[in-house]
């Protein structure tokens, strides 16, 4: 059996009963705990430890949770620490620098929110703690969820340290979220920024933005393989790449529009967009922004550059190019996520909806 006690700190406070709860002074368990060993069997051992955290009710469920598992936390770890350990482990496994950033971002939060509430160890990280965290989220809709996924895989790279016996997230239920309809850009639209660029202020500047809004609507390329593509992956007039996020190979014919527009481009260490040095995330922000103000010259609202690939995907369909030819063509992992996105635009299937519904007409209908 396990006993938690506070052990209070003879300059700083002046209590002396090792059960008062009001002090904040550390809390410390002394008494016998059944481990289970890998064989299988149990052994009582003495346990007589500083639990790293001052939080009574805490510390109480931790007791709980080591007595019902068998198992003893292997050592205190700051939320520091912890956080730290995880991103080097991110980047033994090779993901990508997009993905290392959002943890970071997400570390920032936490480790700011711990020190506001006085907290410092990850064993102090309780659900009531991390439910208080996430109310404090500005994230909407899928941005919510997805940041709660990738607390939950922290805290599992936590309990599999065996920093933590349990994963708190696991009790912290998703958001509800809302499918955002995909919206294309329309073919007015698409003239009207084209036009927008010989108004852009910086002209030399105009003229990549120019080759970049041709390059991003007839290919479908994310913005970030846009901006950092090379001169090498066009040739005769075809697009071959691996996408950065998806690590999918895709070979895309381009009109000569796009084509003339590229080669009039000024060459740049190999590059279109980027001048291959620095940071890739800079690089897609200074043109995110140059975007927002061309699509304030050209009047079109709800721009971004997301709804390029919307319109090459959708224009493809359209065109009765079968949805497993456009899933390719976008680099999808699989056809299900270009389904989720892209189905109400196939003709075909919007054909084969209206005439099921059409023959009900003849069996509803009275005579």
């Amino acid at each position: 059996m396990l006993i938690v006690y506070r052990r209070h700190s003879a300059e700083k406070c002046a209590h002396k009963s090792r059960n008062y709860r009001r002090c904040s002074c550390p809390l410390w368990v002394d008494g016998t705990l059944l481990v289970k060993q890998e064989s299988g069997e149990s052994v009582r051992k003495r346990y007589h430890k500083s639990l790293g955290i001052r939080n009574w009710e805490r510390a109480q469920k931790l007791v709980q949770e080591m007595e019902a598992s068998g198992k003893i936390p292997e050592k205190r770890v700051t939320i520091e620490d912890a956080t730290e350990a995880f991103l080097r482990d991110t980047k033994a496994r090779g993901l990508r620098p997009a993905s290392i950033y959002k943890y970071r971002l997400l570390f920032n939060q936490l480790k700011a929110f711990a020190k506001a509430k006085g907290l410092q160890n990850i064993a102090e990280c309780n659900i009531d703690f991390l439910r208080r965290f996430r109310e404090s989220w500005t994230n909407k809709n899928y941005s919510a969820r997805k940041k709660l996924e990738a607390l939950r895989t922290f805290f599992r790279f936590v309990q599999s340290t065996g920093w933590l016996i349990t994963n708190p997230v696991l009790e912290i239920k998703p958001p509800k979220t809302e499918d955002i309809p995909t919206l294309p850009f329309s073919r007015d639209e698409f003239k009207k920024v084209l036009a927008a660029c010989d108004k852009y202020p910086n002209k030399k500047n105009a003229l990549r933005l120019r080759a970049l809004v041709l390059l991003l609507r007839h290919s479908g390329l994310r913005i970030a393989d846009a901006v950092t593509l090379p001169r090498q992956r066009v040739k005769d007039g075809i697009l071959t790449l691996k996408t950065a996020k998806t690590g999918t190979d895709i070979r895309i014919p381009l009109p000569a529009t796009a084509v003339d527009a590229l080669a009039a481009l000024p060459v740049v260490n190999g590059y279109y967009f980027w001048s291959g040095q620095g940071n890739i995330k800079s690089c897609v922000g200074d043109y995110q922004r140059a975007f927002k103000k061309l699509y304030t010259l050209a009047e079109v609202e709800n721009g971004h550059a997301h709804r390029w690939r919307d319109t090459f995907a959708v224009e493809l369909l359209l065109a009765d190019v079968p949805l497993e030819q456009v899933s390719i063509l976008l680099g999808h992992q699989s056809v299900r996520i270009t389904e989720k996105h892209y189905a109400p635009f196939v003709p075909a299937r919007q054909q084969q909806l209206e005439a099921a519904v059409r023959r009900t007409f003849e069996v509803s209908t009275p005579a």
